[in-house]
């Protein structure tokens, strides 16, 4: 049965610059069996992230990834015709990672007032009882010391948070002792004593919250994974991998390590005009500098020449030192910026593409807005809104008899450029996994 309706079409996109994309789009049809197989084989040999979200740049001549996150917080924003597709997929990923759970603790943010994201929690808790498990939630909050209910501003739902206790190497809440704990907390302040090295399992693992992971190390693991995909599909890889170099060392607004930023950002739009060149894309290449570790959009900037970094003030100097939990920036990626020509809504806000997975599956997506940011702007800043319903496919399969850049198709095409996202993020689990079993003491 067809699915999608005319009340929430795809974002027209509005450029000139279609060429290599419906080239791309058109290839990714053509060899659709080869590239699920080939993803098939690499679920074979890596394990997927528990849950994942990517949010997506279609620039018309590319379509690329910019931010892989591992402890997603948008659920609400799904499609609910999806829910079948999620449920299944919870259940699949928790086969996965304990094949007898039952019951499963659900670990939130602390930010209680955000209400969108409150909402998020209340769908992803549905979402796992529908799956079949016996679900609680385990505030980290310091100064819950009681269960404490809620009521959703927005939707009129009912949450219960409890407070986590520790008994040994096992965390609970009351009497409730969890066969797994699902993080939707990432650990931006590090990990709290609790969750320490703990007999149950714990996804995703603490290790790769934002007090360590590095999203340069994450498009390293991208870059690989791309280079991989371009041999099965026959195409540049440049067409989905977004150029980037980092500088490990930085203080905005101490002023230390502006060598190496202006260099790399200098380095790095001299390879930006390179393949503009090759592509005959007229369009002014640019990179965004962002925080190397962290979320929420905070600490991000866009530069089109060395200049931009010479030339920032105080202002913009707080703004990049900014960072969640009140970190401090102490290392920065600087990323090609990829410019997003979509555009929706009866303001034409410009958009981007977020795709949700689960597991290896693709589980739908949506729209972020923002009618106050251009098209070489960071979207994830005020002003922002999403377009839930937008995606009426899921992502995950594309249909022969329509155009390449028709909705089932674009949606595909999304589909595929985050599974490869996830697939490096798999990558990037498993390193660090092996870090940690190496590092651990030997028992006697």
């Amino acid at each position: 049965m067809n699915t999608r309706t005319a009340t929430h079409p795809v974002p027209r996109l509005l450029t000139a610059q279609t060429g290599p994309l419906l080239q791309l789009e058109s290839t990714l049809l053509e060899r659709a069996a080869d590239i699920e197989a080939w993803f098939r084989q690499q679920w074979q040999h890596t394990a997927p992230p528990f849950y994942s979200s990517v949010d997506l740049r279609n620039a018309g001549f590319k379509l690329a990834p910019v931010d892989t996150n591992l402890f997603p917080g948008g659920f609400n924003n799904l499609n609910p015709a999806f829910e079948a597709l999620c449920v299944q997929a919870l259940q699949a990923a928790m086969e996965r990672v304990c094949p007898e759970a039952s019951g499963v603790l659900l670990v939130p943010e602390n930010h209680t007032r955000n209400k969108f994201y409150l909402e998020n929690v209340a769908t992803l808790f549905g979402l796992m009882k529908k799956a079949g498990f016996h679900v609680r939630i385990g505030s980290l909050i310091p100064e819950l010391r009681e269960p404490s209910e809620l009521t959703l501003e927005i939707s009129g739902r009912k949450l219960l948070l409890e407070p986590v206790r520790r008994d040994g190497d096992r965390i609970h809440v009351g009497d409730f002792y969890p066969c797994s704990v699902l993080l939707n907390n990432d650990l931006s302040a590090g990990v709290p004593d609790v969750l320490k090295d703990l007999s149950q399992d714990i996804v995703p693992p603490p290790d790769v919250g934002w007090h360590l992971r590095q999203k340069s190390n994450h498009f390293g693991f991208y870059r690989e994974v791309a280079r991989e995909f371009g041999v099965i599909a026959g195409i540049d890889p440049w067409l989905v991998d977004p150029l980037f170099r980092n500088c490990g060392q930085i203080n905005f607004m101490k002023r230390e390590g502006e060598e190496c930023l202006e260099a790399n950002v200098e380095l790095l739009l001299e390879d930006i005009r390179a393949k503009y060149a090759e592509y005959d894309i007229k369009e002014e290449p640019f990179v965004i500098i962002k925080s190397d570790a962290g979320t929420y959009g905070m600490g991000v900037m866009t530069a089109r020449s060395v200049e931009d970094v010479r030339s920032m003030n105080r202002k913009a100097r707080t703004h990049m030192a900014s960072a969640k939990e009140g970190r401090e920036v102490t290392g920065a990626i600087i990323q090609e910026g990829v410019y997003t020509f979509e555009k929706m809504g009866t303001d034409e806000a410009t958009a981007e593409p977020v795709v949700y997975m689960i597991d290896r599956h693709v589980v739908g997506g949506f729209y972020r807005l923002n009618s106050q940011r251009g098209n070489q702007e960071n979207l994830n800043a005020p002003g922002m809104r999403f377009e839930p319903l937008a995606f009426d496919e899921p992502c995950s399969a594309p249909d022969h008899d329509c155009g390449p850049d028709e909705s089932p198709n674009r949606f595909y095409a999304y589909g595929v450029v985050a599974r490869l996202a996830a697939l490096a993020a798999a990558r990037e689990i498993e390193a660090v996994s092996q870090v940690r079993a190496q590092s651990a003491p030997v028992a006697a």
